[in-house]
């Protein structure tokens, strides 16, 4: 379904959004110097704690509103979206990138480009759209 170029495409199309590489080799969104969604592959603490539920294709973390946000996400489609330990009480998710759609993925990422906006670039773009 989705793929790292719809990513892509759909995180620069927002205003003030700066691709770059994290520490580790790993692409990242960023807006305003806060990134909102990245690259995030499994670490081995990871695959520990999912044992065979552990995706095997791609993963993109996203910043979400807050836990309970995370929460919905994860008990409306866990076949979509999980989490690990790691990020236990941290407002992000785990997404399986090939299981979004791309309509949901722009709307995930849309959601979390808002949530990191500065206030005035987020009631701008939402005016304009």
């Amino acid at each position: 379904m989705a793929e790292w170029e719809d990513v892509r495409r759909i995180a620069m199309a927002l205003p003030s959004v700066e691709e770059s590489t994290s520490g580790h080799g790993h692409i990242q969104w960023r807006v305003k110097d806060k990134s909102f969604v990245w690259e995030r592959p499994l670490r081995k603490a990871d695959y520990e704690a999912l044992g065979d539920d552990a995706p095997d294709g791609p993963v993109l973390g996203v910043r979400v509103a807050d836990v309970g946000v995370k929460e919905a996400l994860l008990a409306e489609d866990p076949a979509v979206y999980f989490t690990t330990p790691h990020f236990n009480g941290y407002p992000a998710i785990l997404v399986r990138l090939a299981e979004i759609s791309v309509p949901e993925l722009g709307e995930l990422v849309t959601e979390a480009w808002l949530d990191r906006a500065p206030k005035r670039l987020a009631k701008e773009y939402l005016a304009e759209h």
